[in-house]
């Protein structure tokens, strides 16, 4: 069996592959793609392998994920594998493979691969016509997401946004801490956090730290050219915004 991944976070399509693999070893991971313009290029070219099955986020780094099923008239079968909260997920499940809420549960993902080959021989695909209901359910749902996974250990844990007070680089890993002091590994870098999260709400203020409106709790002009703020909870080190965010700090503050 043949698969194609199509996730723009590095790490997360390695765990995707490396979970797949554990899985069943006898599956072809045919390529990891980015981007929706790349993934449409592999489709169409025909000197390339074409999937079995398509492993498939839909907040990509050029595009949305459908993009690639509308260009295409795709009916290659897909498992979505994102970030979308549990309103497009009943929307999703009616019409694909199956859709995997991440961080991905290695059980689930292996449910899904089973389910996929017990349908194969049917040949089960997204026709234009289930093509036509998934593009509509995704409309009216929340443009931002309003729930984390996060996991530690063995346990899973659900997370409000409004729960958590910033995001943070941290020996190449991203965290996030809540307003009550936890602090948890999530799958995410800060630039596809900047997507997924209302920008009203949440703002980067350095190359390290995404923070929320709410976890300010003072700040402080060291120099004309200089920001630093104390958050809640507190960080171990200062925190200063970037000199070139200054203005659009403002902006934000301002809104």
């Amino acid at each position: 069996m043949n698969v194609l991944i199509v996730e723009d976070e590095e790490l997360s399509a390695e765990r995707l592959q490396n979970l797949i693999l554990g899985i069943d070893p006898t599956i072809c991971v045919l390529a990891s793609i980015p981007s929706a313009f790349e993934a449409i290029a592999y489709l169409q070219n025909p000197a390339n392998i074409q999937p079995d099955l398509i492993f498939l986020d839909i907040h990509l780094e050029d595009d949305n994920g459908f993009k690639i099923i509308e260009s295409l008239d795709l009916l290659i079968p897909i498992i979505f594998t994102t970030a979308f909260d549990d309103y497009m997920q009943r929307a999703f499940k009616a019409h694909s493979i199956d859709y995997l809420l991440k961080p991905i549960n290695p059980l689930e993902l292996q449910a899904s691969i089973s389910k996929f080959k017990r349908l194969q021989p049917q040949q089960q695909t997204l026709s234009e016509t289930t093509l036509a209901e998934i593009l509509p359910a995704l409309a009216p749902a929340n443009k931002y997401k309003d729930r984390f996974l996060a996991t530690a250990g063995s346990r899973i844990f659900s997370f409000k946004t409004s729960e958590i007070s910033y995001f943070t680089i941290e020996e190449r890993a991203t965290f996030l801490r809540l307003f009550d002091g936890r602090h948890f590994a999530v799958e995410y870098s800060l630039e596809k956090l900047t997507q997924l999260l209302d920008p009203a709400d949440f703002f980067r203020v350095n190359r390290t730290l995404l923070i929320s409106m709410n976890a300010i709790r003072d700040i402080h002009a060291i120099s004309a050219g200089k920001l630093k703020i104390d958050l809640n909870p507190a960080m171990s080190q200062d925190v200063f915004v970037s000199s070139d965010r200054i203005t659009e700090f403002k902006n934000w503050l301002g809104k």
